[in-house]
């Protein structure tokens, strides 16, 4: 930092100013400038006052004085006002602003100008001072009177040139002042138009000011928008969290059900599996039930002819007696002169007696005959010889409860209430019966020393037990066979099958079942037997057709054996088809006819066999009143149903029984037949 003195001098030189300004302009940032003026200590400093302002075209700096506001501090601020102002545009002030960049150099040299004549006044003020002070007295006490005058006229001279110079000096600031409206009137321009931009600039900020609230409130809509964004994305997030979390358990839950699945797989296959063997124990057990059903059979048959009569001969009383002396109502059925059977009770066992009419001229020795055949011929498919009468010309033989084959194919539907007339066959049943059939047909043909013939195979001569067992009765009475054929028993037993087949009996079934096709015979299946496995009733079918076809010259040579062997392979099928469940084996509509329509055993008459109209109590057991009462009116005084002797022969009506009969038979009217 450096103290620069410069004194002014009377050609008042404009170079010491210029080049203080000079410093002034390029001096450290961190210096300050001092000028002393006038004795006095002069600071220019940009932070004194006003501080400091440039020209913008020959860059001079101009400090204005903190003691003394002159001019050139004015000057200054319009330059500096010029220098801000310059960068707002304004059309309306184009002509304004040329002019004053044409005239800002003249302003320029015009305030220098100002600048050095005051500082010239100043210091010639602060001299002349002293000097005028100092002269009256050197004249008054060092002078004499010429040195005075000489004095006094220098000082005249001084005088007459101070008037000459001020006089120049006057036109000089005659020139100034022309100069200085001048730069009056261009600063009042410069004036009106910074004013008239401040104006455009107060509008400007106004209009900048709108803007802005405008924008404020754009600013704060978004803001506001995005505060609910913000509200909305937190929301979305929680429900993000919370269908994670629900899409976790989901998947937890997925898993449990597919492990759950697995484990339900894995259980169904073991199911199946276990179904399968039980289906397979089921055929097994199938099998086993029907081979102790025939095995029970043999043992009935074994321990009737043992235990119960035996194969004996008995009284004609004994016949009377077991038939109430041949009532009507016990009769079976009636074969037009050939043969009468009765159902009859001995030794507490039901069994079916056939009369036969000696106008046929049998003798005893051929009746004899028969029945030694008869007693020699036992199997499970055959009717069972239980005794004899000769006085009567009789046969006794196993009662077979579901009457005969013929019965349950065709009975008419009027009749479809009565008793054990109302058994339904399903085509596994027809399957099995025509096995069974075929079975004792077999037996017979295989006789030594040569085959029986029944010679009358029909579906009249095909009874069945309680268990639906099928067998083979009025064979072995014929008194001359040796000119049947076992071809007649073929074709026979083709027709039989035929029947099971259709459920029809009429004329022309044969020829209509050898001239259609397996569609026709399809067709003519008999709907009582449930739905048919299409392939079993072809292959039954195709059995009947071999069979009826026999006494020609298609197949000569058919023997029983083979159908037999047929048959038994296609009962397989049927068991097996069975096992699996893929038919009913009888539909339910027959089924509840089968259950609603059969009477309970407690409602059939021990006598008659039939469902009692007026039961009455006589020995602990209720009976028809009517059958009762011929039962004591022809002398009896024993039990129909234990044989032992009456204590009385009192009877009580059993109302209770009445009224449950009543009861059944109005709900089996209620049903259809």
């Amino acid at each position: 930092m450096g103290i620069t003195f410069m004194k002014s001098s009377s050609w008042r030189s404009k170079s010491a100013i210029s080049g203080a300004f000079y410093v002034h302009q390029y001096k450290p940032d961190f210096s300050e400038l001092y000028i002393i003026c006038g004795g006095k200590l002069v600071v220019l400093n940009g932070n004194i006052n006003e501080g400091l302002m440039e020209d913008d075209g020959g860059g001079i700096m101009v400090a204005k004085i903190k003691e003394k506001p002159s001019i050139k501090s004015l000057l200054g601020r319009i330059f500096c006002e010029r220098r801000k102002c310059s960068s707002l545009p304004s059309t309306n002030q184009d002509s304004v602003k040329h002019r004053w960049d044409n005239n800002v150099e003249e302003l320029g040299n015009y305030f220098q100008q100002l600048l050095s004549l005051n500082l010239d006044e100043e210091i010639d003020m602060l001299q002349a001072n002293p000097m005028e002070s100092d002269t009256p007295e050197s004249i008054n006490s060092n002078m004499n009177d010429e040195e005075k005058m000489e004095a006094v006229q220098c000082k005249i001279d001084e005088a007459h040139e101070a008037i000459i110079l001020k006089k120049k000096e006057t036109k000089a600031d005659v020139e100034r002042h022309a100069k200085a409206k001048s730069a009056i009137d261009l600063c009042n321009a410069k004036a009106e138009d910074l004013e008239t931009q401040i104006k455009e600039e107060v509008t400007q900020r106004l209009e900048i000011k709108n803007v802005l609230d405008i924008e404020k409130e754009k600013l704060f809509e978004v803001k506001r928008e995005v505060e609910e964004s913000k509200n909305r994305l937190n929301s979305f997030k929680d429900l993000q969290v919370e269908l994670s979390n629900k899409l976790q358990k989901s998947s937890q839950a997925r898993a449990n059900a597919v492990a759950q699945l697995e484990m339900a797989a894995v259980t169904r296959a073991k199911m199946v599996m276990e179904i399968v063997e039980l289906r397979r124990q089921r055929d097994v057990f199938q099998r086993r039930i029907e081979f102790c059903r025939e095995k029970d059979a043999l043992r009935m048959v074994a321990r009737s002819n043992e235990l119960r009569c035996g194969y004996r001969e008995y009284m004609a009383e004994d016949i009377r007696l077991a038939t109430d002396d041949f009532y009507e109502r016990l009769r079976l059925k009636v074969s037009g002169d050939w043969s009468n059977v009765y159902r009859g009770r001995i030794n507490h066992s039901t069994v079916a007696i056939k009369m036969l009419n000696s106008v046929n001229g049998m003798s005893q020795e051929d009746f004899q005959a028969k029945v030694r055949l008869l007693n020699d011929l036992r199997h499970p498919h055959l009717v069972a010889l239980m005794g004899f009468c000769s006085e009567l010309t009789c046969i006794i033989y196993e009662y077979m409860h579901n009457g005969s084959l013929r019965d349950i194919l065709f009975t008419p539907q009027r009749s479809c209430r009565k008793i054990n007339r109302n058994r339904v066959l399903c085509w596994y049943d027809r399957i099995r019966i025509a096995c069974k059939v075929c079975s004792g047909l077999s037996y017979l043909h295989s006789a030594k020393p040569r085959p029986i013939v029944h010679g009358h195979l029909t579906t009249s001569n095909i009874l069945l037990d309680r268990d639906l067992v099928a067998k083979i009765s009025g064979f072995g009475l014929r008194q001359h066979h040796d000119h049947y054929d076992i071809r007649l028993d073929i074709r026979a037993f083709g027709v039989l099958l035929m029947h099971m087949i259709t459920g029809r009996n009429w004329a022309g079934l044969i020829e209509d079942a050898t001239v259609e096709d397996q569609a026709a015979l399809i067709k003519v299946l008999d709907e009582k037997a449930g739905k048919w496995p299409s392939d079993l009733a072809v292959e039954l079918a195709k059995i009947s057709v071999k069979c009826m076809s026999v006494c020609r010259r298609a197949n000569p040579d058919l023997q029983i054996a083979t159908v037999m062997e047929e048959l038994h392979e296609l009962k397989k099928k049927a068991d097996e088809l069975r096992a699996r469940g893929g038919f009913e084996v009888v539909s339910n509509e027959n089924v509840n006819s089968e259950d609603s329509n059969e009477a309970p055993s407690v409602f059939l008459c021990p006598i008659f066999q039939e469902v009692m109209k007026n039961p009455h109590v006589a020995d602990g057991f209720s009976y028809e009143l009517e059958a009762i009462e011929e039962w004591l009116k022809m002398g009896h005084d024993t039990s129909p149903m234990t044989n032992l002797c009456l204590k009385h022969k009192f009877l009580t009506p059993n109302h209770t029984l009445r009224s449950l009969i009543h009861e059944w038979q109005n709900k089996g009217a209620n049903l259809p037949c």
